[in-house]
Parts: structure tokens; sequence; C-alpha cells
């Protein structure tokens, strides 16, 4: 075992700007949804090219939200990525709608036009898709979208890997019907927990507005501060789902760092793929859409010409001060949502071949390079695979002739 300090998978950053921006929240008296909210949301706006941007709790509840706002039929279709954090298919159900689960290229870990067009039949006609920026690699909006025969009034991004991921040239945020963004501990935009939708549709915005807090009319700003009408109306079902002007605070600080901490994402994921090129089995996911990854995740596959088994190589890593993580299990693979999901016909080969090779490394801005070459050295040592002897592969011939 080393003695050096332990790599842990995550290391959430709070910077001093952040914690003296919390501390002005703090002693204005002001601490939930406010002033201090309405500014980051329209500096997020600002940053992602959307017309508008509604803070929220979580990204789960981004994604609740925006499906509800869609105004589906109850019991509607939901094409959603196999491969993916079980908050999705929860925001799925929690809407009244049923997910219809699309298996995985091994290579991306995301969904492909083919597997697409094959969960849509499974289903008839979807009412709805979700398109998941996987670790922040750019999904192909468009072409999936049109694989399912479904309009882009109806496509909900998971853009909770991809702040900062472009499309081409277009950034994640403005792409579709409505983008679902994440700032929990281990983001791009660390918060701690929180959550924003963007989109160019007043409409919806104004939905989801009133949505994340009961479907009431007004906010507490609307009947709390001077001038505010204290009578309101509920207009529709709702959730308490909005954002407090502490996280806010944070997350207005943390945005100003954003560029800064990305380069060094990409600095990272560039040290990590030229390292790892030389160890064979150990293999980086492949992104096949052009455009700007936002390296949220590092994720390889770990093959078995590598020599030890994914599992194995967690607990060798562990003991060896290295954290790791897997992202995710397949959703059909957790019982509560096998049970209330449609899968196509055939299965999900693809999420099933990937799902016991799949590895996640550590990756974060504060993560020093004599740390990530740590981790390589260490995936390097715990290789077994071994080069064929010089006059030629070995043969194990088994059976009676």
């Amino acid at each position: 075992m080393t003695s050096e300090p332990d790599i842990p998978f995550a290391r959430t950053r709070i910077t001093p700007e952040a914690r003296r921006a919390v501390e002005r929240v703090l002693t204005s008296g002001w601490v939930t949804t406010g002033p201090e909210t309405d500014r980051f949301e329209a500096e997020f706006a600002d940053r992602v090219g959307a017309d508008h941007a509604i803070g929220v709790s979580s990204c789960t509840a981004a994604l609740e939200l925006s499906l509800r706002a869609l105004r589906l039929p109850p019991g509607g279709t939901v094409l959603v990525p196999a491969i993916t954090f079980c908050g999705v298919a929860h925001a799925v159900l929690n809407a009244g709608l049923r997910p219809v689960l699309v298996d995985a290229d091994p290579r991306t870990a995301a969904p492909t036009p083919a597997t697409v067009a094959r969960a849509a039949r499974a289903c008839g006609c979807p009412q709805a898709m979700i398109v998941l920026h996987y670790a922040g690699a750019p999904a192909p909006v468009d072409e999936l979208a049109a694989a399912a025969r479904v309009p882009l009034t109806h496509v909900v991004e998971d853009a909770a890997h991809a702040l900062g991921t472009t499309v081409g040239d277009r950034p994640v945020g403005s792409l579709s019907r409505a983008t679902c963004f994440s700032f929990h501990a281990a983001a791009n935009l660390p918060i701690g927990e929180g959550g924003m939708v963007t989109t160019d549709d007043a409409d919806l915005a104004a939905r989801v507005r009133r949505t994340r807090l009961h479907g009431m009319a007004a906010d507490a700003q609307g009947r709390y501060l001077p001038g505010g009408a204290p009578d309101f109306t509920v207009e529709e079902a709702g959730l308490k789902a909005d954002m407090t002007d502490v996280q806010a605070a944070v997350g207005r600080a943390h945005l100003r760092r954003l560029d800064v901490w990305q380069q060094r994402r990409r600095e990272l994921a560039a040290r990590y793929d030229e390292a790892l090129a030389g160890v064979p089995g150990i293999e980086p996911l492949e992104t096949d859409t052009p455009g700007r990854h936002a390296r949220q995740l590092y994720a390889v596959r770990v093959r078995d010409e590598y020599g030890t088994a994914r599992d194995e190589l967690i607990v060798r890593l562990a003991d060896a001060g290295v954290g790791t993580s897997v992202h995710f299990v397949p959703l059909h693979h957790l019982s509560y949502f096998r049970e209330r999901s449609l899968l196509p016909p055939g299965g999900l080969p693809g999420a099933d071949a990937l799902h016991p090779r799949l590895l996640s490394l550590p990756l974060y801005p504060d993560l020093a390079d004599r740390q990530a070459d740590r981790v390589c050295a260490e995936l390097a040592r715990h290789a077994r695979a071994a080069a064929p002897p010089a006059n030629g592969p070995r043969r194990l011939m088994i059976g009676a002739g």
C-alpha cells in the first residue's frame, strides 16, 4: 500500500468568493428564492445562450418539471437512455409517464439513431424523449430526435454532465425545448445541490417557474417583499423544488471560475489519454459527435485483454488509495424500473455488455498532475495482460481427437 494521501474519486471546491457571497446573502435577511436567484438565472441563461433559465432544487426536479410542462397525456411514453442515473427514470415516472429504455453503443455508452429507432418502434409512437450528453460528450440531438420521430419541441436534454458542452459549435442549453443542468457537489459547476432549466420558450419557462413552487401564481418575493400581493392562486399541480438565494450565491461565484476549471479538466483528460494509450485493455469511451466535450467524467472500458476484471480492479485501486466510480447501473438492472419500463424486443445487449466493464476515474480541477499520473501507474500495475511468446500464440486443444 502507498504512503501517499488517498486520491478521492471526486472533490468539491467551494471558493473563498463563494463563501463571501453566502455570508452576504445570510446577512441580508433573505435566503429563500429571491433577487440572488434572479441574477444567477440571468447570468446562466446568458452563458448557455438561452432566453430563459429557471433555478430549481436539482437536475432530477428540472427533468420532472420540464416533462410536466410539455403537457403530455397521462401514461405517455418517453424514450430514456438505459445507461443513466436512476433519478432520470424517477422524473419520468413522477411526471405520470412511462420510460421506454434505449440501448447504448458500448463504445460510447450513449444511444445511437439505430437504438433510438428500435426503442421507438417498441412503443409505437413515443410522446417525448430525453437526450443525455453522457459524461459531457456531445450527443447528436437533432439526429436522435429524427430517429425517434419526435419533434424537438418534445425533446428534453439531460445536461447534468454537459455545462460547457457544444454540439458542433452550438452550446448545450438552447438546442431543444428544455435543457436540464445539475449543480451537484461533483458537477462542473459545483454548488452542493441545485439545478437549472433553460429554454427559449417563454410559455414553458412560465410553467416551470410556477410548478417549481406548488403551482402558485406568486412566489415568496411576490408575497412578502414590500409592494407584493399577499393573495395568490394555485393554477396547477406542482412541487416544492425552488432554488434558494444561498445556492444561487455559490453558483454565481463559481460561474466566474468555470472557464478556468473547464480548461483544467481538458488538460487532465489529455494527460489520461496519453498515459493510458500504453495500457492494454483500458479503453477510454469514444465520442462520435463533433463538438466540445465538457469532461465531467473520464470513463473507460476495462476490456478482457486487461486481464483483471472491473470489479476486482475497483477493489485493488481502492486498496492503493485511488477512488473510482461506475456511471451508471443500467436502469433495467434495477428492479423498480425494470417493472415499470418498456424494453425493446431483444433487450438491451449493448448496455448489458458495457456495464461490467464501465469505470470512471478521478477527474476534477484540483486533481494534481502527479495524482493523475499515479492513477495511470496503478492501472498499469494491475494489468495482467501477457504478451504472446516469441514463437507465436499459445494454444490449448481440448477433445478426443
